[in-house]
């Protein structure tokens, strides 16, 4: 019996190939789930159900607020959107209550927004709020019907299905999705429900499958649930960085900031950490109500640049330190890089000292550094140079680091390098 991802590979024929073009650079746009969850009582709380009337009034942020024009593009509806039942022609259908002028009507006036619309299916019996989930049966209508209200994204979630009900599922949405001829940027949540790793996830598969994917836990709204999740992510590195790039990204979930678990040093740290990862940046957060603090943390240019680097090489942690300071690396395009430096303290800020020979950047090398989110710009620091960093207690500092002056011969290094020979790359 071929179980799980086993099965995937047997059914991996090449017209499974996603290769549609889409998610060159990380998506970015709003996300509905962590923020609004599955709240439907629109009688009680009209302003924050799920509803046409949010994703209207998200949209209008989106276009209006300067979050458009730096890439925020996506509109996506998570779950809870439907109605209990599909029609009597087998048709997923929006609640009638919540979204009466439908979801082509939603689609039509996101498009007019300069944005796109991204909705949320389950391949299984139900999605994961108990709402008409999407059987094997259903998968190529869904994807039509989708397409055909005018859908840019599927977050295709995974609950109440089998490892084998997906295993056929996942690529079969894929090839549905494809052949409607609309340009879908395709989510799966597939590695997330086979435990994220190797051998039951096959990431080779997945990057020919899915544009991006759920690999871990859902976030919630506190710094605990942000740790878990970098934990995870950098302590699997190895088997996750080498299957990220442009097209294929791993999605640690939503960004929280904004809402009200994280502290400004842990807004700062999570926005860091998710563009070193070179991470989708779908906020999940009430853009009507935000705080002019969470909202220049997520408006900052340099940092979008360097998530939306052109290269899409995943970063990864270099350095654990016992002092609980963490360095990670992010190899960018220009033999540029960026770096951030993270404290797990809990008591003061913390000098850290290092030189960027320690962090293995090329010898004889000068580099123009510009702090992230401070903007300043530190000129000609060369690789034997030490210098201090102060970084807050769960805080980070980030450069942005330009070569000034490279080697006379670089080392070109690939992407899938060993955890030991992670050096900025040179191109």
């Amino acid at each position: 019996v071929l179980s799980g991802l086993a099965l995937a590979l047997a059914l991996a024929m090449p017209s499974v190939a996603l290769e549609n073009g889409l998610a060159r650079t990380p998506p970015m746009g709003w996300m509905s789930w962590e923020r609004f969850r599955c709240n439907v009582d629109c009688q009680a709380d009209p302003r924050n159900c799920i509803s046409e009337q949010l994703f209207f009034e998200m949209a209008d942020r989106l276009a209006e607020d300067g979050w458009r024009e730096l890439g925020y593009e996506y509109i996506n509806m998570d779950d809870c959107w439907s109605a209990k039942q599909r029609d009597a022609a087998g048709q997923l259908v929006p609640d009638p209550k919540r979204f009466p002028s439908g979801i082509k009507a939603l689609a039509d006036y996101v498009h007019a927004r300069g944005l796109k619309l991204g909705i949320y299916g389950d391949l299984g019996i139900f999605t994961c709020g108990g709402y008409p989930g999407t059987m094997l049966e259903h998968v190529k209508q869904d994807a039509q019907t989708f397409a055909a209200w005018g859908v840019d994204m599927l977050k295709l979630d995974g609950c109440y299905s089998s490892a084998e009900e997906q295993a056929k599922g996942y690529p079969e949405m894929a090839r549905a999705l494809n052949a409607t001829g609309r340009p879908i940027v395709y989510s799966c949540s597939w590695p997330a429900y086979q435990g994220g790793l190797p051998p039951k996830v096959n990431y080779t598969i997945l990057t020919e499958i899915c544009n991006l994917w759920r690999n871990y836990d859902d976030i919630q709204d506190s710094w605990e649930s942000v740790l878990s999740i970098v934990d995870w992510f950098f302590t699997n590195q190895d088997v996750l960085q080498p299957a990220a790039g442009p097209g294929h990204w791993n999605d640690p979930d939503m960004l929280i900031i904004g809402n009200f678990g994280l502290s400004y040093e842990q807004s700062r740290s999570q926005m860091a950490l998710w563009t070193v990862m070179a991470a989708p940046l779908l906020m999940s957060t009430d853009l009507r109500t935000i705080s002019p603090s969470a909202k220049e943390i997520l408006q900052n240019r340099l940092m979008i640049q360097i998530n939306q680097d052109p290269l899409g090489i995943q970063g990864r942690r270099i350095v654990k330190e016992k002092s609980h300071i963490e360095v990670f690396l992010r190899p960018l395009s220009q033999a540029a890089s960026a770096l951030v430096f993270f404290s797990r303290r809990i008591d003061m800020p913390f000098h850290y000292t290092t030189s960027l020979a320690k962090l293995h950047f090329p010898e004889d090398a000068v580099y123009e550094v510009q702090d992230v989110f401070v903007g300043k710009i530190i000129g000609a620091l060369k690789t034997s140079d030490n210098f201090s960093v102060v970084i807050n207690p769960s805080g980070v500092v980030m450069w942005y680091l330009r070569p000034m002056m490279l080697p006379v011969k670089p080392q070109y290094v690939r992407q899938q390098a060993p955890s030991k020979g992670f050096h900025p790359t040179l191109l």
